[in-house]
């Protein structure tokens, strides 16, 4: 079975190296090729991804310059897969040497056309912010069996499935990988989640890093419903507190006072955020009719 594994990016040089470097050791197994997607970036990020393009053979530098937007980048990359199966991870993540092996696997054994991995939080940097963003991560499984999806940042598709029911939304700014992993549960092909397949994904260690993201996680949603009202429900009336994207508690609990003080007042704000991303994204936001929706 053949692998292609993509990797978007924006002007992170430091997180594309690390992901690189982990993947190296998977091109003389399973991986056919590994597809960098630079979505832009104005750095020195390009020159990092060259370093190894002309190092490895089957490490690819692709550049998606047209549509600013993560969904963008990796739709660009299906383009150029041939693989049997495609990877998605992020340029900021590390594996281990018989992650894809696991995974593939896994996939075999529940006869899944779409499979979410296990991602595990890890802290650069041991911070307050750190520890509550670790503790409200990613519960992948959970996310399967209520909504239907697994995040991009750890996640394998087999081909046929984007044949038949089209890319990702390169519309949406956030909460694309939900998007299409309802489209993919409504076509009736059969998800499955690899629990000892783990993606290590450093989390986000400062304030403003975190706002950022609950404020663009706000904005997606309300743009899923803008394009997907039928799904998703009017553009105005926000999900409720804590679901859809919000994600979930996964750590144990505060071992003090302060902390868990600490970890309320960062709940509220970034609820907050969301909230602000959201009404931000209705009041300003417009529809993009010069991006086709998701077609095979």
């Amino acid at each position: 079975m053949n692998v292609d594994i993509v990797v978007p990016v924006y002007k992170d040089p430091q997180g594309v190296r690390d992901t690189l470097e982990s993947l190296l050791p998977l091109l003389d197994t399973l991986a056919r090729s590994v597809l960098v997607v630079d979505n832009g970036s104005t750095d020195d990020t390009r020159d990092v991804i060259r370093n190894y393009t002309d190092e490895h053979e089957n490490v690819h530098l692709l550049t998606e310059n047209d549509v600013q937007g993560s969904y963008a980048a990796r739709n660009k990359g299906i383009q150029h897969a041939d693989g049997d199966v495609l990877a998605f991870i992020d340029a900021d993540e590390t594996v281990d040497d018989d992650w894809l092996e696991t995974a593939l696997q896994a996939m075999d054994e529940q006869g899944a056309d779409y499979l979410g991995c296990n991602v595990e939080l890890t802290l650069p940097e041991d911070t307050i912010v750190g520890r509550y963003n670790a503790r409200t991560g990613f519960p992948v499984k959970q996310y399967l069996e209520t909504e239907h999806y697994a995040p991009t940042c750890a996640l394998l598709v087999r081909r046929e499935v984007f044949e038949d029911v089209g890319r990702f939304d390169s519309r949406l700014i956030s909460g694309g990988d939900r998007e299409f992993g309802e489209r993919v549960h409504a076509a009736g092909y059969e998800q499955g989640y690899a629990a000892e397949a783990t993606v290590y994904h450093p989390a986000r260690t400062d304030f403003t890093s975190l706002a950022k993201k609950n404020f663009r996680v706000g904005r997606g949603f309300c743009q899923k419903q803008r394009y997907y009202p039928e799904r998703f429900g009017k553009p105005g009336i926000p999900p409720t507190p804590g679901g859809g994207d919000g994600g979930g508690d996964t750590e144990p609990e505060p071992d003090s006072v302060l902390t868990w003080l600490t970890f309320a007042f960062l709940s509220i704000a970034m609820l907050a955020c969301r909230g602000l991303g959201y009404y931000y994204e209705f009041l300003f936001g417009e529809k993009r009719d010069d991006v086709p929706a998701p077609t095979s």
